[in-house]
């Protein structure tokens, strides 16, 4: 008898997450991007200080107000020309503020306690369903399906972790990206992505199960 949640109650709880992270981030849900982007943690922190620099709009526009009137030459007869310039900067980032703003990737911090909240999850469901245990194989599934090689298990998932890291890369996304966020907005390209790589799941597992 298995005591994991229904499908239903899966999809209802992966739903409720891509809906919430979406909502308190303004950002899509991606696993593979949070990987990419705490595993160069060092650079993403240095790309983050430099875009805090110019945060404060109303100080970047000052300033180009001032090296206007500088430019121009003397500051009497050339504030008004600066106080354009900095009240035409203002009026058009105002503008465009809120969209600059959600193309701009939420701190690095936040994606590594993402990851972090994966792996806790996954430690605390296997814990309270009494199914925890250290153990390093894949199971007797794998191992009736595939091999019970270990040294031929090690290669498979040594193969099949780098096929799945060109595969996101090349498509922009995993199935968290492309299946939970990029489907649920409706976007072609994740549509189109998460039909091939579900497809080929499919296509595999029937091979495994039916042919080989």
């Amino acid at each position: 008898m298995s005591n994991y949640w229904p499908w239903w109650a899966g999809a209802v709880g992966l739903a409720l997450v891509t809906i919430n992270y979406t909502l308190i981030t303004d950002r899509s849900l991606g696993v593979s991007s949070a990987w990419d982007r705490v595993l160069h943690w060092r650079a993403e922190r240095r790309h983050e200080r430099h875009e805090a620099r110019f945060a404060d709009e109303g100080a970047l526009a000052d300033a180009l107000a001032a090296a206007t009137a500088e430019e121009f030459g003397d500051r009497s007869s050339t504030q008004d020309r600066g106080d354009d310039v900095r009240a035409q900067y203002v009026g058009s980032s105002a503008v465009e503020a809120t969209s600059a703003a959600s193309m701009r990737p939420v701190p690095v911090v936040t994606q590594a306690a993402l990851l972090l909240a994966i792996f806790a999850g996954g430690w605390v469901a296997a814990v309270t369903a009494g199914r925890f245990e250290v153990r390093f194989d894949m199971g007797a599934g794998f191992r009736d399906l595939v091999t019970a090689d270990p040294n031929a298990m090690i290669g498979l998932l040594f193969a099949g972790g780098l096929l799945v890291g060109f595969g996101t890369r090349l498509a922009g996304g995993c199935s968290s990206g492309h299946g939970l966020s990029g489907c649920g907005r409706l976007r072609p390209v994740s549509l189109v992505a998460t039909a091939v790589f579900f497809g080929t799941a499919v296509l595999v597992s029937f091979l495994l199960w039916k042919v080989v």
